[in-house]
């Protein structure tokens, strides 16, 4: 499975992954300029969530795929039950 960067499905992904990507950056500035405990401890529960929605619309797509595709998808059944579980 592949995401093709022109699907609304991938612009989701990919807008997810920026939205952790500044998450982790005000992550990082909190932590080297001595931030409250509870702010930081927040904003890494944000950026981990943000994470984990990203990876399960990955494999959420990766799933669909596969059923459309049936006997000639590039994932087995195995391998996406794999790939849901590295996540939890």
């Amino acid at each position: 499975m592949t995401l093709e960067p022109s699907t609304d499905n991938t612009r989701r992904i990919a807008n997810r992954l920026r939205r952790a990507h500044g998450q982790l950056g005000a992550l990082i500035s909190a932590v080297e300029n001595g931030g409250h405990c509870r702010d930081v401890i927040t904003q890494l529960s944000a950026v981990s969530s943000a994470l984990d929605r990203a990876g399960f619309a990955i494999v959420s797509a990766a799933m669909k795929e596969c059923l459309a595709e049936g006997d000639d998808s590039e994932l087995s059944v195995e391998e996406l039950e794999k790939l849901f579980l590295t996540l939890s």
